[in-house]
């Protein structure tokens, strides 16, 4: 059972043994092309959740390649692009894979599909999200589109990032999670 699954609380419970306090949970954002949402997720909890959080995204069909203008949004906000691919679900699904902890769906496609077993039981929540890899405008309005759901995932990621997550229980951890992921701006 993952640490979020136990509910954080019993990490340090047992009496004589000195345990990290700082805990690292391991998150995966899933969509279904792992081209454009769920790396820009990955990206945004790299920057904003390190060293507590370690962030990795996947797709149930993922493309070749990131979505171009994925990495041209994230290389302007000033990310490392270099080690973001594609990358399929698989991957994260069986032993000697990371333990994961959380899963977020950013894409209403991913969120209705079967899901492999994930190991550890992490706790999941739908982050659905605009598809910015459908959007059809001018260059520049495509590129403003990316950052727009760019600066919604990371909002998302903020006030993930900000939880005091010892202090949930797992209702209510998944709950404020959920609470999160139909906020767009995240000020929850």
């Amino acid at each position: 059972m993952s640490p979020a699954r136990q509910g954080l609380n019993a990490r340090n419970s047992s009496p004589g043994k000195s345990l990290d306090p700082t805990p690292i949970y391991n998150v995966l954002f899933l969509c279904t092309g792992n081209s454009a949402r769920s790396i820009l997720a990955e990206a945004a909890l790299a920057r904003l959740g390190a060293p507590r959080f370690r962030a990795y995204s996947a797709g149930s069909h993922p493309k070749d390649v990131p979505h171009p203008m994925t990495l041209e949004t994230l290389s302007r906000l000033g990310y490392e692009t270099k080690d973001l691919r594609s990358k399929s679900w698989e991957e994260f699904a069986g032993p000697g894979r990371p333990k994961l902890d959380f899963i977020f769906t950013v894409c209403d496609d991913a969120a209705g599909e079967a899901c492999p077993i994930w190991p550890g039981q992490p706790i999941t929540a739908p982050w659905g999200v605009r598809d910015p890899a459908s959007f059809k405008g001018s260059p520049a309005e495509t590129l403003a589109f990316f950052e727009e759901i760019h600066d919604q995932l990371a909002a998302r990621v903020a006030a993930f990032v900000r939880l005091e997550l010892a202090s949930l229980s797992p209702e209510a951890l998944s709950a404020r999670l959920g609470e999160i992921g139909k906020n767009s701006s995240a000020n929850c």
